[in-house]
């Protein structure tokens, strides 16, 4: 793949090469990109996807990179991330955003101009392309209840919208996960509000969100989708996993659902991790986790380590109760 190449058809586009995607992503973890291009317009994305698209280059769209694990060995191809491409519009009951635009910020300027619905979304990191990609929430809220389109870009260069109903909605889901479409501009309809009462909502959740979230730590966000009749951090807890660390991740001593980066951690590291985490699961309980995460890219070639080595890397007490825990019955 040649980046000068790339350089020389979009002169004016920001362009690293080689670049740490750790700088980057919200656990400070990941290997570089072959090339990081940072566009500013929905034109200039089209373009950059037409053409690397006709390259046959591999293309991976970022927003936030806050629910999200790029692993060691980084990603080949173009990397496009979104976040410069942030604007907001508000006219009467809607938001038009493009899809760079922080969650969080779209959802003060709801506050700000009177309008409820997206109270929910004030303390979601992540971008609103990624937060349609998965179709975000917290706190019994969701982005498929006030998205009214999507306006999305094939990975040949056509840009079409899509409508909430087309969007196929449901939870952690969205139909952008199945076509590979690309979300370009967002438009939230939501209604007026009492702006007190958005405001105390608001700082409602966003204590909630502080005092049991471990903000104070690079992480991934929620690790694990929750599953149905369960709540996975008290799964994790009873399991006997909280606090484990493996490498410099750790799973949170303040919320089990969460991993965080302690001590200079590596994607390898989250991974591994992770990985425990459902098998112990699974044996003990019976429930297969699945991960929220987005995990991506190439393993670094020295990462082949044998599994004897790998439980080595486990310093949480949880390692000589391990044979012990049995399997939970009905009646338990």
């Amino acid at each position: 793949m040649n980046v000068k190449k790339l350089k020389k058809y979009f002169p004016n586009a920001t362009i690293k090469e080689n670049e740490p995607l750790s700088k980057y992503t919200y656990t400070k973890t990941g290997g570089p990109a072959d090339a990081l291009i940072f566009p500013k317009t929905k034109e200039e994305v089209q373009a950059l996807v037409k053409w690397l698209y006709e390259q046959s280059w591999p293309v991976t769209i970022l927003g936030n990179a806050s629910n999200l694990i790029v692993k060691d060995g980084g990603i080949r191809g173009a990397v496009i991330i979104l976040t410069d491409m942030n604007q907001i519009i508000v006219k009467e009951n809607s938001i038009r955003v493009l899809t760079g635009a922080p969650l969080i910020e779209v959802s003060k300027r709801a506050y700000q101009s009177s309008l409820t619905g997206l109270e929910f979304a004030c303390g979601i990191p992540g971008s609103v392309g990624g937060a349609v990609y998965m179709n975000a929430g917290a706190y019994g809220g969701e982005v498929r209840e006030v998205i009214r389109k999507v306006t999305v870009l094939t990975r040949d260069g056509e840009i079409f919208e899509r409508t909430n109903d087309e969007m196929e909605f449901s939870y952690r889901h969205s139909k952008l996960q199945e076509t590979d479409e690309i979300a370009l501009e967002v438009v939230f309809e939501l209604t007026k509000g009492d702006p007190e009462a958005i405001k105390e909502k608001m700082d409602e959740l966003t204590y909630l969100r502080t005092s049991k979230q471990p903000l104070e730590y690079p992480s991934c966000g929620s690790v694990f989708k929750r599953p149905t009749g369960y709540f996975t951090g008290k799964l994790i807890q009873e399991a006997g996993l909280q606090g484990l660390k493996w490498g410099g991740a750790q799973v949170s001593t303040k919320h089990a659902g969460f991993i965080v980066n302690i001590d200079n951690a590596t994607a390898t590291d989250y991974i591994e991790l992770i990985e425990h985490i459902k098998e112990v699961i699974l044996d003990k309980d019976g429930v297969q986790l699945e991960t929220e995460v987005k995990i991506i890219g190439e393993d670094h070639p020295a990462v082949i380590e044998s599994n004897d080595t790998l439980i080595k890397k486990a310093t949480s007490s949880f390692k000589a109760k391990l044979k012990t825990i049995m399997p939970l019955t009905e009646e338990n």
